[in-house]
């Protein structure tokens, strides 16, 4: 068999609520998914065609600690539904969209607010304010057998017992099946995968000292604390 040159690095997974643990093979995040937070960053809320960026796939964190990121002073909390993927393919049709998901976890996107401003402004990609170390908290991902397809629910996150973003999966504006459909005709998806599907209003700062509760109906919620 061949060898590699260095040590491979660990797998990427996240807890799921049998104990085991899903691999995590590519992590898709979506934009300005809920019509309220469009509004809140300057944006348009109509029904414009999806975007999407990517957190790596050491990002995501279970520890329930976020170490506060280096070169920035404004690092933002954003509560997002984790969809993992048993399976995928290309050109995935909508109706069997459903089909290829494992399960729905907690997830948190945080975000070097001032960092994705500046590149935004210069036209660069997302990455330096998304894709921090361990910038993606999660929680157990629970299987479609446990928890069904969650069309609806409560998603909120308080920081320090106040309460800053509180929404209902609801009123995501593409829908699961349309993110997984979408980004199917542009990408191989597989097995492992993961789609963040974006956060409602809300969206604030949080400081060293901190400590976020995170919540979806139907999944619980994961406490983070700001280190």
């Amino acid at each position: 068999m061949p060898t590699f040159v260095i040590p491979a690095a660990d797998q990427p997974a996240v807890p799921t609520s049998s104990g085991e643990r899903f691999p995590v093979r590519r992590v898709y995040c979506i934009g300005r998914n809920f019509a309220d937070h469009a509004v809140e960053m300057g944006h348009d809320p109509t029904r414009e065609a999806p975007f999407f960026f990517q957190k790596n796939p050491d990002n995501l964190d279970p520890s329930g600690q976020f170490p506060y990121p280096p070169h920035t002073d404004n690092v933002h909390h954003e509560v997002e539904l984790l969809i993992a993927l048993k399976s995928g393919g290309t050109d995935i049709p909508l109706d069997t969209a459903l089909d290829h998901v494992w399960g729905y976890g907690v997830a948190l996107d945080m975000t070097r607010r001032d960092l994705q401003g500046a590149a935004k402004k210069a036209g660069r990609p997302w990455e330096i304010g998304k894709a921090a170390e361990r910038s993606g908290p999660v929680g157990p991902v629970y299987p479609v057998s446990d928890v069904g397809h969650l069309e609806a629910g409560r998603i909120s996150v308080s920081v320090n017992g106040e309460m800053r973003q509180d929404g209902d999966l609801n009123q995501m504006i593409w829908k699961v099946p349309e993110m997984i459909a979408y980004l199917s005709a542009y990408f191989e998806l597989a097995a492992g995968d993961v789609i963040l599907g974006g956060t409602p209003a809300g969206v604030g700062p949080v400081v060293r000292g901190d400590t976020m509760v995170a919540r979806i109906e139907g999944l619980g919620e994961i406490t983070v604390d700001v280190t």
